[in-house]
């Protein structure tokens, strides 16, 4: 049933990457022109973005702005300014479960019909962004992180990720 579910959100994904080049996910319509991908984020959410976890860094096309959790050390990591840098203290990648399955393919690819950048998912526009889940202080609400998750807290205005053990937020 979940691969059916994750099956059906990547053909939508292709689907309106390809027509409108803007997603909506948990709701009908984005917010605005300028964005390429966008949240439900009604009042009271308690859902963010779960980065993937790799073991170890990728390589290759690397673009500036990809993030990861890194599972060999328990980081999130942004690839800014062409190196890595940890965006959270060493947390715990105990519930993280490993994707031992081969990759086809580049992943799909939002806002542009091709990218050279390599990803499971590929946020590609010179003109919008990406809008982050928003929830009102997630360290407080959201009861189950999984390490890799990332949102931007309401409350504090900042962004929000948990590294496995704690919460960290970065303005």
């Amino acid at each position: 049933m979940k691969n059916i579910k994750n099956i059906s959100i990547t053909a939508a994904l292709v689907v309106f990457n390809v027509s409108i080049a803007q997603v909506a996910i948990g709701k009908q319509v984005v917010n605005g022109t300028s964005t390429v991908l966008d949240f439900d984020n009604v009042s009271g959410n308690t859902k963010g973005l779960i980065l993937p976890a790799t073991s170890g860094l990728p390589t290759g096309a690397l673009v500036n702005g990809t993030f990861v959790f890194d599972v060999t050390d328990n980081k999130v990591k942004v690839y800014e300014n062409d190196i890595w840098k940890p965006l959270s203290d060493a947390g715990s990648s105990s519930a993280v479960f490993a994707n031992n399955s081969a990759e086809v393919g580049k992943g799909v690819i939002i806002g542009a019909p091709s990218s050279t950048a390599d990803g499971v998912l590929v946020l590609e526009s010179q003109d919008k962004a990406l809008i982050l889940p928003q929830i009102a202080t997630p360290h407080v609400n959201v009861k189950n992180p999984y390490p890799g998750m990332m949102c931007y807290d309401t409350t504090s205005k900042t962004l929000a990720i948990f590294d496995g053990a704690v919460w960290n937020y970065w303005k």
